[in-house]
C-alpha cells in the first residue's frame, strides 16, 4: 500500500520491531588514526582541509594557556558522537561548551536517563511512525513516550530549584546534579561536564525537550518560578574570554553556538577590554554554503573581518559531522598532547563570580 507521495506504509509494523538496534557511539580511543590523517595531509581537497584542522585541534592541547571552546549544532549525539565528546571531556581536552538544546537535552541527557536513539530509515512512512509514537531524525528514531518522560523531568528539576533568573549553564548543573542524585548513567557529556568543571551554555534552550518542561513548570508556577537568561549566558562566555585571554574554538556545524562563541571578543571589547585578543586557533566543521551570506556557512577568514577570528591558525572543512569530528577528535587524542593539561574548571570561576555580584 502507498500513500499520497508514493511512499510504501506498513501499518502492520510494531514499535519494538522499529526500535530495536540503538545506535551505538564511536569510541576513538580503540584506533589510532594519526598515520592515516597525516596521509590525507599530503593528498587534497576536503582531505588536506581536515588534516590541518586535526593539527590545528591538536595545537590548541599543546598550548596549555589556551582554553578550548567547543560548539555543537546539528543531531550529533543521537547519531553516534556522545563517547567522542565524552573522551575529550574526560581528557581535559575541552574547557567549555557551547551547544544547542538539543544535543544537550532531547539527546544526552535523554540517554542518561537510560533511554536511546534507534537505527532507522528515512524510506519509511512518516505517518505512521506518528501513529506509533516514533519520532525520526532521517535514519534515526527515538521513542516519543521515553522523549516525553525527559520534558517532565526538566519540568522536575525546575520545581525543585529556588526560583529566580538562571544562565543554561546553571541549570544544566543542576542536571549534572539530578544524574549523579538519582544514579543515572554517568556516561553523559552533561555529567562528565558537570564533574570536571566544564560549563555547557545553550543559548536557545528555550529550544528542546528542556522548554516543554520549563513551559510546563512557569504554567503552572505563574508567580515563582525558574528562567533561563540567555543575556546571563552570554556575559559568562565573556568572562570566561576576559578571565583566560587564549582561546581556540572548535565549532561542529553552525547556527547560534557559533555565533555566540565568537561573539564573546566584540562583547569583551564593548565592556571596555580592548586589548583582548582575537581567538587564537578556529576550525569549523560544516555542509553549509557561504555564497548565500548564511552564518552557517561564513567562513572564519570572514569572522576575521568582524576581529573574532585571528587567521593564522584556522580551517575550514566541508564534511558531515559523523565522519569529520571523529577523525580530527581521534588524531588530537592520540596525538595525546593533552596529557598534563589541567582542568580549567570555569563553572567553580562563574560560581564564585555569581556569589560576589
Amino acid at each position: 500500500m502507498f500513500n499520497s507521495s508514493g511512499v510504501v506504509m506498513e501499518p502492520a509494523l510494531r514499535k519494538d520491531e522499529l526500535l530495536n538496534a540503538p545506535v551505538r557511539h564511536i569510541d576513538i580511543k580503540q584506533l589510532n588514526i594519526v598515520p592515516l590523517i597525516e596521509q590525507m595531509g599530503n593528498t587534497a581537497f576536503q582531505a588536506r582541509n581536515l588534516a590541518r584542522a586535526a593539527s590545528i585541534v591538536d595545537l590548541m592541547q599543546q598550548d596549555k594557556e589556551c582554553a578550548v571552546i567547543v560548539t555543537l549544532a546539528g543531531s550529533l549525539i543521537s547519531a553516534g558522537l556522545k563517547q567522542v565528546l565524552i573522551d575529550m571531556i574526560d581528557s581535559s581536552m575541552i574547557d567549555a561548551i557551547v551547544s544547542t538544546g538539543a544535543n544537550i537535552v532531547d539527546q544526552d541527557f535523554f540517554e542518561a536517563l537510560g533511554f536511546h536513539h534507534y537505527q532507522g530509515t528515512p524510506f519509511i512512512d512518516d505517518a505512521t511512525l506518528r501513529e506509533l509514537h516514533i519520532d525520526r531524525i532521517y535514519d534515526t528514531f527515538i521513542d516519543e513516550d521515553d522523549l516525553r518522560i525527559c520534558d517532565d523531568t526538566t519540568a522536575a528539576i525546575a520545581n525543585s530549584m529556588k526560583p529566580g533568573v538562571y544562565s543554561s549553564r546553571e541549570f544544566i548543573v543542576e542536571m549534572g546534579r539530578y544524574i549523579e542524585a538519582n544514579n543515572h548513567d554517568r556516561n553523559s557529556i552533561v555529567y562528565k561536564a558537570y564533574e570536571k568543571g566544564v560549563p555547557i551554555f545553550c543559548p536557545a534552550f528555550s529550544d528542546c525537550s528542556a522548554g516543554f518542561g520549563l513551559v510546563h513548570h512557569q504554567w503552572n508556577n505563574p508567580e515563582k518560578h525558574v528562567s533561563i537568561d540567555s543575556v546571563k549566558d552570554f556575559r559568562e562566555l565573556t568572562r570566561i574570554k576576559i578571565e583566560n585571554d587564549k582561546t581556540g574554538i572548535f565549532m561542529i556545524g553552525g547556527g547560534v553556538p557559533k555565533n555566540f562563541t565568537q561573539d564573546i571578543v566584540v562583547a569583551a571589547e564593548v565592556l571596555g577590554y580592548d586589548d583582548v585578543s582575537m581567538h587564537t586557533y578556529a576550525v569549523q566543521i560544516t555542509v553549509a554554503d557561504e555564497r548565500d551570506g548564511a552564518l552557517s556557512g561564513s567562513t572564519l577568514k570572514e569572522a576575521s573581518s568582524w576581529g573574532k577570528v585571528d587567521t593564522v591558525y584556522e580551517q575550514m572543512v566541508f564534511a558531515e559531522a559523523t565522519i569529520a569530528l571523529p577523525l580530527i577528535a581521534g588524531y588530537a587524542y592520540h596525538k595525546r598532547n593533552w596529557e598534563g593539561r589541567k582542568s580549567k574548571n570555569f563553572n567553580a570561576l562563574l560560581d564564585r563570580q555569581q556569589v560576589n555580584v
